[in-house]
């Protein structure tokens, strides 16, 4: 057997095509790599094939396999049709669902190399993020989580069934647009169990049947009382206020809403929850497909199961998916998650296997430490996005970006001052000021339930605190708060507090009643 027959014996493939069983043979070779050299642990991994309509569907529907109806899913699929027809956008290769097992979906349009590509970058990268990372951990129910969106497509099939598409579209709306506001923030609460929620529901429904909220029995229903006799803090304490779940509470406190509202502001609260996780960690996990697919077909080049040509195609598309524009390139728009979460990972790699005398002083932890994929694997599970970055980003890595903090001060005539340069505190302050733009805490408005008029009109007040003066955009916040009135049932206040607590604006909210014209009881 010549040399070339040889060679070409172990490609996994010859040409762009492919077929099932080519795809078997490109994922036994990526696990091969991924397990027994990467040291990954992952999912068992289920690959689908779908096509170009089947990928737009995905991408309107939050990319879930099985997700409930609701119009805006059919406004993102027309939006994303309509560019993709005309080329003015591409779609992506790929999409990974955070479920045991995992699934990625492939584009049948993709080459064998870009098939290659994306079973190394989800099946394995992705995955092995999903599994090992602390949030997903604490957040997440991958076993559950595709039984638990079967049951909420079926539920909330039958509610528009039983109620009407009208009066459960209302219901959706006012909870998609408090979508962000319906998460657990902190480790404090317990994990639920999707896979029980069906079942838990169906138990909710009975005893929702036969009490009532005792909490509402104290509300008068003679002559107002003074305030000064409530007593606020056990009031509060009877609230569990001050809550910045406002999903939760109204899921458990509106006085308005019938038993089947309140199922489905828990769906809506479960899902928001589920992609809480990703939300924080959007350059670690970018950042850790990116780094494992590009190891794993850099190996399977060296073993001769790549081509050459073969090679150069994966390196094209791995270029384009990491390049970043710069400040004054009118394409750019930030930084590139993928571009910035790939440059860290190859520098930690370097820092742990070929430190400088500065790695050794700034990283003292893991400089020299030599095997790198330990050292990632550890930072791949106990960090998210802004713990990473405060943490990991190198001066070396700062002067090649060109990073530069700026300050924009309108007191100051000269205009845009640069405040942190090129010295060790410069290298800290962009390091901090870089992070903080990757903390929810600091980026989401911060915004509380701290009180009900009970012993008066039930108003709802809310507070908003605004770092730095940065209050809410009021056309965007009359449109949410609307929605909030509508579930609650009465009048919505929400105050925006400035740093030193004082009240800057206020915003007023009245229920429309449109929620509630059903008088059906579930």
């Amino acid at each position: 057997m010549t040399k070339v027959a040889r060679q070409k014996e172990r490609l996994l493939f010859d040409g762009a095509d492919w077929d099932f069983a080519t795809l078997q043979r490109i994922h036994d070779a990526c696990e091969e790599i991924a397990l027994g050299e990467l040291g990954l642990d992952v999912y068992p991994n289920q690959i689908e094939v779908i096509t170009a309509e089947q990928m737009l569907d995905a991408y309107s529907s939050t990319g879930m396999p099985l997700f409930y109806r609701h119009w805006s899913f059919g406004k993102h699929f027309a939006h994303h049709e309509a560019f993709y027809r005309r080329g003015m956008r591409d779609l992506a290769y790929e999409i990974v669902i955070n479920s045991s097992p995992c699934i990625s979906y492939l584009m049948e349009e993709n080459t064998a190399t870009m098939q290659t590509l994306v079973i190394a970058h989800a099946a394995f990268g992705h995955n092995h993020f999903f599994k090992n990372n602390y949030l997903f951990k604490l957040w997440t129910d991958a076993e559950g989580i595709l039984d638990y969106l079967d049951f909420a497509k079926g539920y909330i099939t039958r509610c528009e069934e039983r109620y009407g598409e009208v009066a459960v579209e209302r219901t959706l709306d006012a909870a998609h647009a408090l979508m962000s506001h319906g998460v657990h923030r902190y480790a404090g609460k317990t994990k639920v169990d999707l896979r029980q929620e069906e079942k838990r529901q169906q138990e909710r429904r009975v005893h929702e049947e036969q009490v009532f909220n005792d909490l509402w029995r104290t509300v008068p229903t003679g002559p107002k009382r003074n305030a000064t006799d409530i007593d606020i803090e056990k009031r509060r304490a009877a609230l569990g206020l001050p809550q910045d779940n406002i999903l939760y509470f109204l899921e458990k406190s509106a006085p308005r809403l019938r038993p089947w509202q309140r199922e489905i502001l828990r769906i809506v609260r479960h899902v928001a929850q589920y992609f809480h996780p990703q939300r924080q960690t959007k350059v670690m996990n970018e950042g850790t497909a990116t780094y494992v697919h590009y190891k794993i077909m850099e190996r399977l080049h060296e073993r001769g199961q790549l081509s050459d040509g073969h090679y150069f195609e994966f390196l094209k598309s791995h270029t384009n998916v990491v390049f970043q524009p710069a400040y004054d390139d009118r394409r750019f728009s930030g930084f590139n998650p993928y571009a910035l979460g790939f440059a860290m990972m190859r520098d930690i790699e370097r820092i742990v296997t070929n430190p400088t005398n500065e790695d050794r002083d700034w990283f003292p932890d893991i400089a020299g430490k030599g095997d790198a994929m330990e050292v990632l694997r550890g930072i791949w599970a106990d960090y998210r996005d802004e713990s990473f970055i405060s943490q990991f980003l190198s001066p070396r890595l700062i002067r090649q970006w060109r990073l530069f903090q700026l300050h924009d001060d309108p007191e100051i005539d000269e205009g845009i001052l640069v405040s942190a340069i090129h010295d060790e505190r410069g290298y800290k302050y962009v390091r901090r000021q870089l992070a903080r733009e990757y903390d929810i805490g600091w980026t989401d408005p911060g915004i509380d339930i701290v009180d009900v008029d009970l012993a008066g009109d039930r108003r709802l007040l809310l507070q908003h605190r605004a770092p730095n003066d940065w209050f809410l955009e009021e056309h965007e916040a009359k449109l949410v708060l609307q929605h909030l009135a509508d579930l609650w049932g009465y009048d919505v206040l929400l105050q925006e507090v400035d740093d030193a607590g004082g009240v800057v604006k206020e915003h007023v909210a009245h229920p429309r009643h449109a929620l509630y014209s059903d008088r059906s009881v579930a």
